[in-house]
């Protein structure tokens, strides 16, 4: 959420565990990987090219049935800011999020998976909308608040009487501030916290939770006609700053070991609310997505926190799915969260929106061949970043083996660096100079993908105490 720029780690979120006490349907499964490895060019592959399906899993045993996959889900989404990728499910070492970690692992989980932006006010909004922030009605302040009600899926639910309820822990989310609460039923916010401009000084995750179960309980009372629903939590503990709990183990004072007390105490939280669910005749028909509104970096490229660039460390981020019934799988296809809402709307049994910018993750989440697609992140300018804009793009060898590349636009798209992300994760290396063929590639898949995204410039301008850069 804050806007410092010093050194930067980044986080990603994901999801833990419930109780199978009450989904005696469901039986856990191992985890199966899809095949990866790198290639050579972009273009040895069309952009209709796909990732095979879990190794030992038939592409179509697997799939929902039509009854299951449309119309017939809640949903509910569980998002955790600032929650960093490398999590213990992705290799971490330190057990800090043991219920996410074991939710994770019952899951369809996406291991390139990317939001809509680098921090809270622009990747919500990719969330919500299913559009990128550059092309949304909005202010140009860095707690960007959003004009056009008619831009969010929920004012389109509640037209159909689909139910959209959420709870928050952060000022930002208070009623009039940032516009995302068009179409809610209900929006609570955690009482006696005020806007902090700069960190997030309060511990909420337990009292989220215990909002969040009281306005589940609520909905479920006044929904016994077994409409679907869609339910929203966003948990702010991991944020800065960084704060030590009882409840955790203790790994040191450094911002990294503060930060993993931080999402401990999330988790824990995280579960009871899982506990909640579990025990209530909907659970069966509930599917939990968990994912982050970006990540958080400390020192990495010479950043802290999140914001201002679009490292890795700050937006690759968790993103899994459990349903009831379902196989856990691994898809290694790249996504981002502009894919959220057209599936949430289709889950929903809710009318297709048109011109969504992303696309419906429905078909390969119930099992079906993820097709491979370029993903965009859009930070757009306002008081205090400069525009960066990357794209994503994954090209496979002919022996079928991927490899991902990144492409990073900076200002008017005046100036650009370029990763192989498969052999330089850390984005170490700049290729725009060494592999100048490869780069002219990328650089003409990325003006057509933001050729695709009508920018609008921000109402009233950009506030004239400008940026800090």
């Amino acid at each position: 959420m804050s806007h410092c720029r010093a050194t930067a780690y980044v986080l990603v979120a994901g999801l833990a565990c419930v109780s199978c006490s009450k989904r005696a349907s469901f039986q856990e499964s191992e985890r199966q990987a899809e095949p990866t490895s790198s290639s050579r060019s972009p273009r040895e592959r069309g952009l209709d090219g796909a990732v095979g399906p879990a190794r030992g899993l038939d592409a179509d045993a697997n799939i929902l049935p039509s009854d299951a996959r449309v119309g017939s889900w809640n949903i509910l989404l569980i998002s955790i800011d600032s929650l960093r990728a490398d999590m213990p499910w992705a290799g971490y070492s330190r057990p800090i999020a043991p219920r996410l970690t074991s939710l994770h692992a019952q899951s369809i989980s996406y291991s390139h998976a990317y939001a809509t932006s680098s921090f809270t006010s622009k990747s919500i909004a990719g969330i919500l909308s299913g559009r990128y922030p550059s092309e949304l009605l909005r202010t140009g302040n860095f707690f960007t608040k959003y004009l056009a009600p008619s831009e969010f899926i929920c004012t389109s639910l509640a037209a159909q009487n689909v139910p959209c309820v959420a709870a928050h822990a952060h000022a930002y989310f208070g009623k009039g501030q940032s516009g995302f609460e068009s179409g809610f039923q209900s929006w609570k916010l955690v009482p006696n916290i005020a806007f902090n401009y700069q960190t997030d000084p309060y511990i909420t995750s337990d009292r989220l939770t215990t909002l969040g179960i009281e306005m589940l309980g609520q909905l479920a009372q006044s929904s016994s006609n077994g409409k679907p629903f869609f339910a929203w939590l966003h948990y702010m503990d991991p944020h800065d700053e960084y704060q030590s709990h009882k409840e955790s183990p203790h790994f040191g004072t450094r911002p990294r070991d503060l930060y993993d007390e931080e999402v401990f105490f999330s988790d824990l939280s995280i579960g009871k609310l899982l506990d909640f669910v579990n025990a209530q005749p909907w659970s069966a028909r509930t599917a939990i997505i968990v994912t982050a509104d970006h990540g958080e970096a400390f020192g990495e490229h010479g950043v802290t926190r999140h914001a201002h660039e679009l490292w890795e460390e700050l937006i690759h981020v968790p993103l899994f799915f459990f349903v009831p019934g379902r196989a856990a799988r691994v898809i290694e296809a790249p996504r981002g969260h502009v894919d959220l809402a057209p599936t949430f709307v289709e889950w929903l049994g809710a009318t297709p929106i048109q011109d969504l910018q992303g696309g419906s993750l429905s078909p390969e989440v119930g099992g079906a061949v993820a097709p491979l697609r370029d993903v965009i992140s859009d930070l757009p300018e306002d008081e205090y970043n400069e525009r960066r804009r990357a794209l994503i793009h994954s090209s496979l060898s002919p022996a079928g083996a991927q490899t991902l590349f990144k492409l990073i636009a900076y200002g008017a798209d005046t100036r650009f660096s370029l990763y192989n992300l498969t052999e330089d994760p850390k984005e170490a290396t700049d290729l725009v100079r060494q592999q100048p063929s490869l780069f002219a590639e990328m650089r003409t898949l990325y003006r057509e993908a933001s050729a695709r995204i009508k920018d609008i410039p921000p109402r009233g301008g950009i506030p004239s105490h400008a940026r800090k850069d």
